[in-house]
């Protein structure tokens, strides 16, 4: 678990890093610019980052099911080879799913429109900068968007289901009070990450708003990785000691 979550770590440290300098620039400095070059990278690198998350939370679902159903199997079924193979799956999928859209997007005219209404190179406000049309590649994006986005979230709602029935049938409170302790901060995070960008990305274009996108943006980009820590960390035994210890309320 804790192999999954320093993955998670360094993924929202690189997806905030990725937006947050920026996005600054933009709202307090004099130079609202960015080059065209810097933002075919941004909103590559953004693209990348929050694919790789989406499968990265899928992976550690099945890594709280195979903990919850099967205690006494989970070192021998999620062995050390396995996690690294799952992580570096997530991270290749994320990248090429990015790949993929920003070479639709790259290859679009812009025909002279150069003035971005957002606070980053986000995909979809960069398409709709050009001046041909769109709905051809907008459809395929789309469908990777379907695939990156409903893919883990089947794979998520089926372990859960699964973890939800092994709970139902435990008899001991304390074991209940143990697994729901292990996929609570998991649930928090998906719920508020996927939540967002669902709603954002797989609404039909005609509901597309510019102000809903900045709002929502703003949620799985910059609140969500802020959050994270505090969810995953609050609930961790030795956490809680260490935070007691150093309010002074615990001698150590």
């Amino acid at each position: 678990m804790y192999f999954f979550l320093r993955n998670v770590s360094v993924l929202d440290l690189c997806f905030t890093t990725s937006i947050v300098p920026q996005m600054l620039v933009n709202m307090w400095g004099g130079n609202k610019k960015i080059s065209y070059a810097g933002c075919m990278v941004q909103y590559w690198v953004a693209l990348a980052l929050g694919s790789t998350e989406c499968v990265l939370l899928a992976v550690m679902a099945v890594d709280h099911y195979v903990a919850v159903c099967w205690p006494l199997h989970y070192t021998s079924i999620m062995y050390p080879r396995l996690c690294h193979l799952l992580a570096a799956a997530s991270w290749s999928s994320g990248f090429a799913n990015s790949f993929l859209q920003s070479s639709m997007a790259m290859v679009l005219p812009l025909c002279g429109n150069r003035r971005v209404d957002h606070f980053f190179c986000e995909l979809l406000i960069i398409v709709k900068l050009s001046c041909v049309d769109t709905g051809p590649t907008e459809s395929k994006m789309f469908i990777a968007r379907l695939i990156i986005l409903g893919m883990p979230v089947s794979i998520i709602l089926t372990t859960y289901v699964c973890i939800a029935r092994a709970v139902v049938k435990m008899r001991s409170a304390e074991g209940r009070k143990k697994a729901f302790r292990t996929c609570a901060s998991h649930l928090m995070v998906v719920s508020l990450f996927y939540g967002t960008i669902m709603f954002l990305y797989l609404q039909p274009k005609d509901n597309y708003s510019q102000d809903q996108s900045k709002a929502l943006a703003v949620l799985y980009m910059i609140l969500a990785p802020t959050l994270n820590p505090l969810v995953y960390t609050l609930r961790n035994k030795d956490m809680k000691k260490a935070v007691r210890s150093l309010m002074g309320t615990e001698q150590v």
